[in-house]
């Protein structure tokens, strides 16, 4: 259970999670309500105060190398070394994470075109759109062929095209025995994509389980509202509706 305290606040409150292999679980909750803090622990970008990882057996405090071979990771508010090309920025990843260069190079070449980014690879990150960026963000995370993917809004940003092929990609590795843990705002998206689902509302896991069981015969958006109480109507912003009475 982990568990990540600032202070007087508890941004994550003995959260608890179980991915097998082969499984896309996402993680959904309001503003706020801890979602980055448990993926940047889960990940080792984020110490917690207590509780502990493991993938695959290896904790990712005591053992963080070996562990960090075995998770793919795309964090909140990407900071891409953005002075170096598409190709330069996956070489970089690749050898980061023992890759051979021959095989940076290979695959390099098929996460360009799996991702629709080969025209891009000669050009300086910085130049890149905001969506292509987030494209070679993942797969950097992916170059390494890691057992495990930690994505914090990987859609955030990408067109419709794009999302659908990122999706492709993504059933494609889970297909393949990987697993993706993904944090996301859009509820439709995880209901239609995901097989697992974890809704954390003010740093505590309020439900959790198949999708299926946690919306409970809603869509998932309906059951996400009554769980966390979203629907209720809140008084005030009437004036906006009073146009003709503005001074």
């Amino acid at each position: 259970m982990l568990t990540k305290i600032y202070g007087s606040l508890v941004a994550a409150n003995e959260v608890s999670m179980e991915v097998h292999a082969g499984s896309f679980t996402g993680v959904v909750g309001p503003n706020g309500a801890g979602k980055t803090t448990t993926l940047s622990m889960i990940t080792g970008l984020l110490r917690p105060t207590s509780g502990r990882v493991t993938v695959s057996g290896v904790d990712v405090w005591s053992d963080g190398p070996a562990a960090k071979r075995l998770i793919g990771t795309l964090p909140d508010r990407l900071r891409l070394f953005d002075r170096l090309t598409g190709a330069q920025l996956l070489y970089y990843s690749g050898v980061l994470h023992g890759v051979s260069a021959a095989a940076v190079s290979q695959r390099s070449a098929e996460l360009a075109e799996a991702f629709g980014l080969e025209s891009a690879l000669g050009r300086l990150v910085s130049d890149y759109s905001a969506g292509m960026q987030k494209k070679i963000a993942l797969a950097c995370s992916m170059i390494h062929a890691p057992e495990v993917l930690v994505l914090d809004e990987p859609f955030e940003a990408i067109d419709p095209v794009s999302a659908s092929n990122v999706t492709e990609i993504l059933e494609k590795y889970v297909g393949g025995g990987g697993s993706v843990v993904m944090s996301s705002h859009s509820l439709d998206l995880i209901q239609r994509i995901c097989d697992h689902v974890t809704i954390i509302v003010d740093g505590s896991v309020i439900a959790q389980g198949t999708v299926d069981a946690v919306r409970d015969g809603m869509s998932l958006e309906e059951r996400f509202v009554a769980l966390t109480g979203t629907s209720e109507s809140k008084k005030g912003l009437e004036w906006l509706h009073g146009f003709s009475d503005s001074a």
